[in-house]
């Protein structure tokens, strides 16, 4: 089971798509001239062809709205351009990694495509090796022309990201998971957002899958994936009609395409290397660097021309223990954050009310409709957090302080 993904120029006439024997469906990415305005997953027969005619009716439903939006906000800002007055900043590249050489040589060489065309002032990659078991990332890394190599032995992603703001030197500071590549835009993508809020504490962006071979591959971006839509929204400590912000922030991105100023970062002490620590609690710093940002006063900016190709877990059990590190990563999160951020307890109180009922609901309706695949994911993002709500954090700060004493 899988679905072929195929990107689509709007602009000009289309072509069939003949699916293979093996395809069960076709992913859909849609661009118009050339920028990124949709994605549809269509279920469709093994080895079905699908003509221009069909596909244009798909697309007229599916993307004229999002096209004529487009085509609206381009004339706005033909009329009335975005002028920071401000020379664009410097731009570091950090991408944080452990034993997945293959993975991160991908990501490399797709970086290495598009940095020609960088309008930052200045821009640098590096490379964090968290606590390798062998030299393959080095060897992947100083294979590439101008990317800097760090070791970070201390294994954990939040470490990793502290080395990496440590080690920068541009003004602005972005992340990337190994497991992903970057659209043909991603640089393109990142300075639009920094000219329309360069005051933002913190960009995000779209992602994309990167393949939709597998059944769990299929099933997770079918439930939504990391998609945050095509529209760019900017985020701020309230918003108008949302009572849970800025505690729900999984609303404004993911972890795998963040971007930050750094010395916003380093002001506020860096990522907490107790929260994205691998096991035993692999999740929760992407969330937890959101909701600081914000707290701070700064604007976060979603961006999708910001985009990047991100490859889904391959197996239903690695799709289930995703989402019990889901609930996992949230609870902990929220449990620090009652904790250091007691103005904000009443929303987080609320939050932690919705999520349970909201985590049961989808249990129970699951259950009743025989849905025993969507059922085991619910129920392990509820396990998971349960579990974060019961001294998790707690358990990961000792373990991180016992590392800390170890590495002195």
């Amino acid at each position: 089971m899988g679905y072929r993904l195929a990107q689509m120029e709007l602009s000009g006439p289309l072509r069939p798509i003949e699916l293979s024997p093996q395809d069960t469906g076709l992913g859909l990415i849609a661009r118009y001239n050339d920028r990124l305005v949709g994605f549809r997953m269509l279920p469709a027969a093994s080895g079905e062809r699908l003509s221009a005619e069909r596909l244009s009716d798909i697309c007229n439903a599916a993307f004229a709205p999002a096209i004529a939006t487009l085509r609206a906000r381009d004339a706005v800002e033909a009329r009335w351009p975005v002028a920071t007055g401000r020379a664009p900043p410097s731009l570091t590249i950090a991408i944080c990694t452990k034993d997945r050489a293959q993975r991160l040589a991908r990501l490399l060489n797709a970086l290495d495509a598009v940095r020609p065309s960088s309008g930052f002032a200045a821009l640098e990659i590096v490379v964090v090796d968290n606590a390798p078991s062998d030299e393959s990332t080095r060897e992947a890394a100083t294979s590439v022309d101008g990317v800097r190599y760090v070791r970070e032995p201390r294994a954990g992603l939040n470490f990793a990201r502290n080395r990496a703001l440590a080690t920068a030197t541009g003004d602005l500071l972005a992340f990337l998971d190994d497991d992903v590549v970057v659209d043909r835009h991603y640089l393109d993508g990142l300075l639009r957002a920094w000219r329309s809020c360069p005051d933002a504490g913190g960009f995000t962006g779209l992602v994309l899958p990167y393949r939709l071979d597998t059944e769990a591959q299929v099933d997770f971006e079918s439930r939504g994936g990391f998609g945050r839509g095509f529209t760019p929204t900017e985020f701020r400590a309230d918003r108008w009609g949302n009572r849970l912000h800025p505690v729900g922030v999984g609303i404004l991105g993911a972890g795998c395409n963040m971007c930050f100023d750094r010395r916003l970062l380093i002001e506020l002490g860096g990522f907490d290397e107790a929260l994205d620590t691998g096991r035993p609690l692999p999740g929760g710093g992407d969330l937890d660097i959101f909701y600081r940002v914000m707290r701070a006063g700064r604007a976060m900016r979603y961006e999708p021309a910001y985009a990047v190709y991100h490859e889904h877990r391959e197996t239903l059990p690695q799709l289930t223990h995703q989402y019990w590190t889901w609930g996992l990563g949230f609870m902990a999160f929220l449990v620090k954050s009652w904790r250091s951020d007691p103005a904000l307890r009443p929303r987080q109180r609320a939050m932690l009310w919705w999520w349970a009922m909201d985590r049961l609901g989808a249990i129970g309706r699951a259950a009743l409709k025989g849905r025993w695949q969507a059922l085991g994911f619910a129920w392990a993002e509820f396990k998971g957090g349960v579990q974060g709500l019961f001294g998790e954090y707690d358990r990961s700060r000792q373990r991180v302080q016992r590392i800390r004493e170890q590495t002195a």
